[in-house]
């Protein structure tokens, strides 16, 4: 199944679930991230995910064109894209995540980290609930 996790800037949220799904869900999913306004992939986002021994090699920040829009699903990770998430051809199933943005986190070094690690958290928690009902056929 394409999975599409679409959010603004394609540098956090999104990136996390795809590298998540890519981990957890191979044979499952064939994940793709995406942005309506990449920027570039946050250099702490890399920094958290290899703590959980998950790869971002092969990803950066992508807009819509550079990623299949045949997709099965489309998950939105920020609420800004759950109001403005584009129309997508097909029979499309869309769910909506409310996930604060880590890239907006202010303070030190490190409460900034434990904004990305609680972001980073969540994500993994939902993926592998999402990859769980697929495999079973919930979903």
């Amino acid at each position: 199944m394409k999975v599409l996790f679409l959010c603004t800037a394609n540098s956090c949220r999104s990136q996390m679930a795809e590298a998540f799904a890519r981990h957890y869900g191979s044979g499952i999913v064939e994940p793709y991230s995406a942005g309506t306004h990449p920027t570039r992939l946050h250099p702490m986002t890399v920094e958290v995910l290899a703590e959980r021994g998950v790869s971002t090699s092969g990803q950066r920040a992508k807009g819509l064109t550079e990623v299949p829009l045949e997709t099965e699903l489309v998950v939105t990770v920020c609420d800004q894209q759950a109001e403005a998430c584009p129309v997508f051809p097909g029979n499309v199933r869309t769910l909506h995540w409310s996930l604060p943005d880590p890239a907006r986190a202010t303070g030190t070094p490190e409460e900034v980290r434990a904004a990305f690690r609680r972001v980073r958290d969540e994500i993994e928690a939902r993926v592998r609930a999402l990859i769980d009902e697929l495999r079973t056929g919930r979903a």
